[in-house]
Formats: structure tokens, C-alpha cells, sequence
């Protein structure tokens, strides 16, 4: 089968790989209808992670059972479905617990597992024509419809993209209705936590980026960090807007979202990466007893750090301002299965179409090219959807 693998530091290559086959009873056979490229796709691509030569890349599957082994009852060849991106055993005492992506039976290094997905875990990834899926009764959640109709580049973002987003502003963030939202990072987690947090009810959600076209399209308010402070820009419209009587000292907001990571830009040298950027944005602006939602990546090491990077990417975080608030700061890898099968029924109930931030489609031939240009912010690549 025709995989798409990490070849070297910002160099993806389309290869011949041996099939994908079923290793244990509890297993399926997937064959790829639609795979996506993911923002930590990049941080493998940019060699920022510990990623051989030959990983098999992809974390966001979507495609038709095509063999099961002979335990597994809850699909069957034909069978349409999304697989989470950290897979999971669904029976040891995480899983349990509904923490899918803290499972302990699926790396025997530590707890959670990924595919494709260098230090999560021996298993191939999904920009291939078939994927292996372990635990496929906990792992496959089936879908209605058809390859190719028009739920598919909604159905392919319940893999990751959609229920990350889903899972920093409702879990993270704890986004409530009426509550004031800003998202920093207008890629794909970003616009989709902004989303998130507008389909939870929140008043208003202001979106911090360069990249912002898409922002306003789904509703949120673009704030454009070139032009001055994000966090005054905010303020500053929330004034203009007119604080509810007796909120005057509260001209922050309520909930912030952190979809960037530990490859922040600096604003005072652009030209150098500043992990701690966002964060110390995030707590000036938090309202007293708010919440940030820390859904972007900060790896423990770097190994080809960025200039104004020290390689370990530590969160230095101003905690004093943290404390004195009182704000509440949640990290965590995304539970997946908590929310797939919700946010599965809200798009075919025609009430969520996450769809909206996909910008460009090709086939695997095409995957060396749309790298290049994600990693680049080049011709508008926000999400790329590959079609095996």
C-alpha cells in the first residue's frame, strides 16, 4: 500500500509500505477515504520532535471497514467510520474512567497512544490507502452515509481536529453560556475552539491571529496581533461595545484558549519563537476566577530548537498573576471518545459544520506539496484533507 512518511527534516515522501494487516483478533482493516494534515503533523516535519525516517504520518482517519478480526461485534466490512486519534484499549482503569487518551495498555512506555505520532506508540499512521485499528470495537465509531457525500470533510474532523476544539473550550476552558471567549491561534484547533465556544453559547468570542479570514466567517471577531497588543486590542473593543452595568473592572475576558503552543512568535523580535508568549498574554487578560485552556502542543524536549528557543520549551508562566486572580489553568491531551458521538449527531442534526475550515483537498501524490506550503502559511493551507 502507498503510504505518505517522514523522510528527513521538512521532507515528506509517498512510498510503497507493507500492507496493513490484522495482528490480533480485536483488530480492523480501514481502508482510507479521507486523511488529514494535522499542525503536529508540522512539528515532526520541522524535526521537533524525536521522528525516524520511515514513520508512516496521520492521526486523522476517516474510511469503510475493510476486514475484522474474529472478536470484534460492533462493526463489520462496509461499515463507514472516524477513529479517534489516540487509540485506547477501552477496559483498563483510565479508559474506564472516559481518559481514552491516558490509556495504559496501549504504549508500554506510559499511558496514551497515537497513530502516527513519533513517541506515542508503535502504530503506523492514517495517510495510507489502509490503517490498522486496534481495540476496533472502542476504536471505530461508525457513521451514516457514504465515501465522498457531504458529510465527509465534516465526518474526517471528528477524528481530531473537531473534538480537540470541542474538548479545550468545554473542558479546558469551560466555556458557559453568555461567557466571553478569546482564542489565541487561528488554525485549525483555534477556529474550531472558537466554534466550539460560539455553539456553547458564549456572547462573543475574539479570535488572535495573522491568519483570520476564516475567523470571521465563523462568527468570531478577529484581532490581528501585528497591528498592536492582542490584549489591549481586546480590551479596547470590549469597551467600545460597553461593559454590563457593575462589570466595569472586568474588561478582560471570561475564558482563554491557547491553540498555538510552545512555537509562539515573539511580538517584540518576530523573528524568534517565545513559548511563553501566549500564556503571559493569557494571564493579562483572563478575568478575576476565569479559566485558560492550554490545548496547543508544549513538548517535554526539542530537538531542533527554534531561534529564542532553549530546547527544553519549560512554560515559564507568570504564576503570581495566575494566583492572584484565582484563574484556573487545564492542560490534557484530548479524551476523544467523550465527544465523538455528540458531535457526530450535531452535524448530520445539521447543527455543527465543521467543515467550514477545510481549505484544500488532494491525493496522496499531492501531500509532499501541501507540507511545504502548511509549514510555510503559504496559498491559504489552514486544513488539507488528503483522499488516499
Amino acid at each position: 500500500m502507498r503510504a505518505v512518511v517522514y523522510a528527513g527534516v521538512r521532507t515528506v515522501a509517498v512510498r510503497e509500505v507493507p500492507d496493513a494487516t490484522l495482528e490480533a483478533e480485536t483488530d480492523a482493516i480501514v481502508r482510507i477515504t479521507s486523511t488529514a494534515l494535522c499542525g503536529t503533523d508540522l512539528h515532526m516535519y520541522d524535526g521537533r520532535t524525536v521522528a525516524e525516517p520511515g514513520l508512516v504520518l496521520g492521526h486523522e482517519p476517516l474510511g469503510v471497514v475493510q476486514e475484522v478480526g474474529s472478536a470484534v461485534q460492533t462493526v463489520q466490512p462496509g461499515t463507514r467510520v472516524v477513529i479517534p486519534t489516540h487509540l485506547f484499549c477501552g477496559t483498563c482503569v483510565m479508559c474506564a474512567r472516559g481518559l481514552s487518551a491516558a490509556c495504559l495498555r496501549a504504549r508500554a512506555e506510559g499511558p496514551g497512544a497515537a497513530y502516527g505520532y513519533a513517541g506515542m506508540g508503535p502504530y503506523r499512521g492514517a495517510q495510507a490507502d489502509l490503517l490498522r485499528v486496534p481495540w476496533a470495537d472502542a476504536n471505530c465509531v461508525p457513521l451514516p452515509g457514504e465515501p465522498g457525500d457531504a458529510y465527509e470533510d465534516d465526518f474526517v474532523l471528528l477524528a481530531d481536529a473537531f473534538v480537540t476544539g470541542w474538548h479545550a473550550a468545554a473542558t479546558l476552558a469551560g466555556v458557559e453560556p453568555g461567557d466571553t471567549v478569546a482564542v489565541f491561534g487561528a488554525g485549525a484547533i483555534g477556529l474550531l475552539g472558537a466554534y466550539s465556544a460560539l455553539l456553547r453559547g458564549a456572547r462573543i468570542v475574539y479570535c488572535v491571529d495573522a491568519r483570520l479570514d476564516k475567523a470571521g466567517e465563523i462568527g468570531a471577531v478577529p484581532i490581528d496581533f501585528r497591528r498592536d497588543d492582542p490584549v489591549e486590542q481586546i480590551r479596547a473593543d470590549r469597551a467600545r461595545a460597553g461593559l454590563p452595568l457593575g462589570e466595569e473592572k472586568l474588561g478582560g475576558v471570561d475564558k482563554v484558549i491557547d491553540a498555538v503552543g510552545f512555537q509562539a512568535r515573539d511580538r517584540e523580535h518576530p523573528d524568534q519563537e517565545r513559548p511563553d508568549q501566549v500564556i503571559s498574554d493569557a494571564a493579562r487578560l483572563v478575568n478575576p476566577a476565569g479559566a485558560i485552556a492550554v490545548a496547543g502542543v508544549y513538548p517535554d524536549t526539542d530537538p531542533h530548537p527554534g531561534p529564542g528557543a532553549d530546547g527544553h520549551e519549560n512554560l515559564v508562566a507568570p504564576w503570581g498573576t495566575l494566583f492572584s486572580k484565582g484563574v484556573a489553568v487545564r492542560f490534557g491531551r484530548t479524551h476523544d471518545r467523550r465527544y465523538t458521538v455528540l458531535l457526530r449527531d450535531l452535524v448530520v442534526a445539521g447543527r455543527a459544520r465543521p467543515s467550514m475550515i477545510v481549505t484544500h483537498h488532494g491525493s496522496l501524490d499531492d501531500a509532499p506539496e501541501l507540507y511545504r506550503s502548511f509549514d510555510r502559511r503559504e496559498h491559504g493551507v489552514i486544513k488539507a484533507v488528503l483522499h488516499p
